[in-house]
């Protein structure tokens, strides 16, 4: 019997998706490009050349997926905002149709008992913006701020709970230093430039939201973490392992909590970081959460032949692997949720995803019995309650993901869902897994009925 009375009682219940994952309608109600819709038409970048021009149709069909909110006593919905959607060419006119839809989904949620979770960056640039200089522009950072400051104004008397940017490793270190990202590009200087104006973009919407929003807001940014170890004991991949941790973790951390960017990742990169007077204040201006992502641990050889860090991550040997494929390690998630709470001391931890793709196969019956994300989604709780029992501040947990989806580059093949989407038809099932994290939902409630509207 799974035991989770020890996490907190007013413990945050949630889902989470991304706006260019789930909404299709790209070209519909005046949307502009972003630097997906260019990046997945490309030929080659996107297996089975699937792009996000419909997905899970979200858009047109978002009453649905809230009533299934309900069915799996969702308390909280963690989704993105689609800057092009607002602000079709990134900077200039807002587009009223763009803000309306999401106006409607916050209405329908607050309607649905569910608390709404707005990330206003999940790696939808519009491409107006990449094409004047893109994240390495530090002009695109203060556009962020801007297109911000829209939202929490329109949304901000019914929204308390924002993200600012979801894992800047993927926009800045596979986006623009290993290629396989959007935009795709492979250039160190230009990957270190962006990920300073990413962080930048963090501090300056953290002051935008602050500045328009009406409701007093709970706001964090979003990194996705991994424990590094060595994958053997030879001294140059111990010295990997801690490099992978500056560029994967520390990189992240260290300059949101005032410590700047590391010394031995500027060493490892050879490239500075423009960095203004005032930016790091910015960047490491208090938060109420710290959002964590976790999938994996990695486990590191050094690999002088490479790009910077110079590291390669290993398979382990025997373990089980999910679709992607990826080590199921839950233990991973404790130790990385300890480490930082232990390491930085954020206020509060929120896991804003965690999930697994399997290969899942529909009866006869149209049901998906997905046993071994069942098992994934009770090892990983079982992991948040053993790093709630050792002390770190972890109150609330995000499945990933509420739906199958567009997962980027991997197009369509990979189902992280709860829910079965059917991309022919647009008919949603629950699986087990969605159906078993409703009852883990209705268990904790019942051994601590208390109101569910915390402030983090």
């Amino acid at each position: 019997m799974l035991d989770l009375s020890n996490l907190p009682p007013n413990f945050i219940w949630g889902s989470a998706t991304a706006a260019y994952q789930i909404e299709g309608a790209v070209t519909e109600d005046g949307r502009g490009p972003s630097i997906w819709d260019t990046f997945s038409h490309l030929p080659g970048m996107v297996d089975n050349g699937d792009t996000g021009d419909v997905a899970c149709d979200h858009y047109h069909r978002w009453p649905q997926d809230v009533a299934l909110m309900r069915r799996l006593n969702l308390e909280a919905y963690r989704f993105s905002v689609a800057w092009p959607r607002v602000v079709p060419a990134g900077t200039g006119p807002v587009n009223p149709a763009g803000l309306d839809f999401y106006d409607r989904l916050v209405d329908g949620l607050l309607e649905a008992g569910i608390r709404p979770f707005v990330t206003l960056y999940h790696w939808d640039l519009p491409q107006a913006l990449q094409d004047a200089g893109g994240w390495p522009d530090r002009a695109t950072a203060e556009a962020f701020a801007d297109y911000a400051a829209v939202v929490a104004g329109r949304l901000g008397d019914r929204v308390a709970d924002w993200n600012t940017v979801n894992e800047p490793l993927c926009v800045c270190w596979i986006g623009h230093l290993e290629g396989r990202m959007a935009p795709g590009e492979r250039h160190l200087t230009r990957a270190v430039h962006a990920s300073h104006h990413v962080l930048l973009g963090h501090g300056l919407v953290n002051q935008a939201i602050r500045a328009s929003a009406q409701l007093p807001p709970a706001v964090g940014i979003v990194l996705n973490l991994s424990p590094t170890e060595p994958g053997t004991d030879r001294p140059e991949d111990v010295a990997a392992a801690r490099r992978a941790d500056g560029h994967i973790n520390r990189w992240w951390l260290d300059p949101l909590y005032g410590r700047g960017y590391p010394a031995d990742m500027l060493d490892t990169y050879q490239v500075d970081p423009p960095v203004r007077d005032g930016d790091l204040e910015l960047i490491a201006a208090p938060t109420e959460f710290l959002g964590i992502n976790y999938y994996f641990r990695q486990v590191i050889v050094d690999d002088p032949d490479g790009h910077a860090p110079f590291i390669r991550q290993i398979p382990v040997p025997g373990s089980v692997e999910t679709a992607m494929p990826w080590e199921v390690y839950a233990k991973g998630l404790e130790d990385i949720l300890v480490s930082v709470a232990q390491t930085y001391q954020p206020r509060s931890i929120l896991v804003t995803e965690n999930g697994s793709a399997w290969a899942d196969t529909v009866e006869p019956t149209g049901e998906i019995h997905d046993k071994e994300r069942v098992d994934y989604l009770e090892q990983h709780l079982e992991a948040v309650r053993d790093a709630v029992v050792r002390g770190a501040p972890v109150d609330g947990y995000f499945a990933w993901s509420l739906l199958d989806n567009f997962e980027w580059a991997y197009g369509y093949d990979k189902r992280f869902g709860l829910v079965r989407v059917d991309y022919d038809t647009q008919e949603r099932t629950i699986k087990a897994s969605g159906r078993r994290y409703a009852e883990l939902i209705r268990a904790h409630r019942a051994a601590h009925p208390v109101t569910h509207d915390a402030v983090i």
